[in-house]
């Protein structure tokens, strides 16, 4: 497959690592096509803030526990850096007109639940997709062969550093015995979507070893009962 560079999403990443105690990883990406754009900043490999340019706001990306920093002016510098970035976009365009691009398929996609798992209780299934080039994919979700978008989400993709991207997909649901859910992934390097199927199963406790063991104690009571009542017949009669 090819890619024309009018399609070319530029992303521009810094890592800063500072030496102390313990060494952290900061990540910050801006990128942009002719259409769409991104802002983000991640550390440690988590997704802390992003822009929204579809909402023109900027999201905390941190979940309810954790502590806030504060991310005033991000978003203002956001669109500063699209207009930098859609700058040379255009120069690229006319630099490279009509070259390809090379394309790297996603690993088999992986599903994992969030929280241990209970019957009907609420819970997070995630989809991880990682190794592919260029950003994004697309990720669908079913639950027992038909479509589900209710509940559904997807983070920014989120650079690995080997130059290739990972990106998350949830979906918010309450698990029931006997239940399937899939995952599936389309990338312009697929030939074929991927799926990867998880199934709701909870396993019951076994009564076999519970049952045979009670089973032995009172056949050994009985004898022992039996033995006892032989015994005492045996000395009336002596």
């Amino acid at each position: 497959m090819t890619m024309k560079v009018s399609e070319l999403v530029l992303l521009l990443s810094c890592v800063l690592c500072v030496s102390a105690d313990v060494q952290h990883e900061d990540v910050f990406i801006t990128g942009c096509s002719e259409t769409n754009g991104e802002e983000m900043y991640g550390m440690q490999g988590d997704e802390l803030w992003y822009a929204d340019f579809i909402n023109h706001r900027g999201v905390d990306a941190l979940p309810e526990f954790a502590g806030h920093p504060s991310f005033v002016g991000f978003y203002e510098a956001a669109l500063a850096n699209q207009r930098i970035c859609k700058d040379n976009l255009q120069k690229r365009q006319r630099a490279m007109k009509d070259m390809s691009l090379e394309f790297d398929p996603p690993s088999s996609p992986v599903i994992y639940i969030r929280d241990n798992m209970e019957l009907g209780k609420k819970n997070i299934l995630i989809c991880h997709v990682s190794g592919f080039y260029p950003a994004p994919v697309k990720v669908y979700w079913t639950k027992n062969g038909e479509n589900v978008t209710e509940g559904t989400s997807i983070n920014n993709p989120f650079p690995n550093k080997d130059g290739s991207f990972s990106q998350l997909s949830r979906l918010e649901f309450a698990p029931e015995q006997g239940d399937i859910y899939s995952c599936t992934v389309e990338h312009p390097a697929l030939k074929e979507p991927l799926t990867r199927l998880w199934n709701v199963e909870m396993k019951q406790p076994s009564v076999g070893p519970a049952v045979f063991c009670g089973l032995g104690l009172t056949m050994g009571l009985l004898g022992v009962a039996a033995g006892t009542f032989f015994l005492i017949k045996g000395n009336e009669c002596s």
